[in-house]
């Protein structure tokens, strides 16, 4: 094998800028300021629907982290409960996810042919077809 040419080092000062970059910022690396920012900019520009629909999933995963919860600390016994309970909410965190993808304005390009309206039919319809399963399966 021929050995490689390598180029010569540039000499650049080994002395650090004295103007900071804008990534090294103390405002810019604050994590409660990018928290802050982002809240604000949720809470300015997403549609009252989609915080409805964001505010329902956030129950949904108290419901879920409290079934959990409770299968930890007093026990599972009617195991396929715990099993049904814990998979219709998982389900219907799921189904509600789906739901805020198609409804939300910024996704209009790729959901163009399913209109709001469609998109929730389409969500009863899951979610009534996911509780008939979990009911089925309590037995």
């Amino acid at each position: 094998m021929a050995p490689r040419n390598r180029a010569p080092a540039a000499s650049t000062p080994s002395t650090p800028s004295s103007q900071p970059t804008p990534s090294r910022t103390k405002t810019a690396s604050n994590p409660q300021h990018i928290i802050h920012g982002v809240w604000n900019n949720y809470v300015a520009k997403t549609p009252q629907r989609t915080k409805l629909i964001d505010t329902f999933m956030a129950f949904l995963m108290v419901v879920g982290a409290v079934q959990f919860a409770y299968c930890v600390v007093a026990g599972n016994y009617p195991f396929n409960a715990f099993l049904s309970g814990f998979g219709a909410t998982v389900g219907q965190f799921v189904l509600t996810a789906s739901l805020r993808i198609q409804t939300n304005v910024e996704n209009e390009g790729e959901f163009k042919n399913i209109s709001n309206e469609r998109a929730f039919a389409d969500y009863i319809f899951g979610s009534l077809l996911l509780h008939f399963f979990c009911v089925n399966f309590i037995n």
